[in-house]
């Protein structure tokens, strides 16, 4: 089984991503909800990643003292093509036997929807 992207989308920003352009793409933070689900098939679970550049974490710091870097995409500048790429070539690797096991790789990545889920 492989896993496969079904949207991408930002859920801080009211612009779709691909038509997104910050005031400074070297300067910019979002969180990018990705909805990923087995390929082929219609459902998808999300996993939430921060996208952010250097200098942005750097300011963040510099606001909020020592942070966390989890679910963390790291780029350069600010590049819708260059973003989905990696998102994509990383789910791309991310396959098994059952959905679970896709998922619990997709969640190093991304903060999974059910990541903490105990059910009863």
């Amino acid at each position: 089984m492989k896993a496969e992207i079904k949207s991408l989308h930002s859920l801080q920003l009211e612009d779709r991503l691909i038509n997104y352009q910050p005031d400074d793409v070297s300067n910019f933070g979002t969180w990018i909800r990705a909805h990923i689900g087995p390929q082929g098939e219609a459902g998808s679970e999300a996993f939430d990643i921060e996208v952010c550049t250097p200098d942005w974490l750097k300011s963040q710091c510099a606001i909020e003292g020592p942070m966390w870097g989890r679910h963390m995409l790291i780029v350069e500048a600010y590049d819708y093509e260059a973003i989905k790429a990696v998102i994509e070539r990383y789910v791309a690797t991310c396959h098994g036997d059952d959905w679970a096991v896709i998922a619990a790789k997709l969640s190093r990545m991304g903060a999974w929807e059910f990541e903490d889920y105990q059910g009863r």
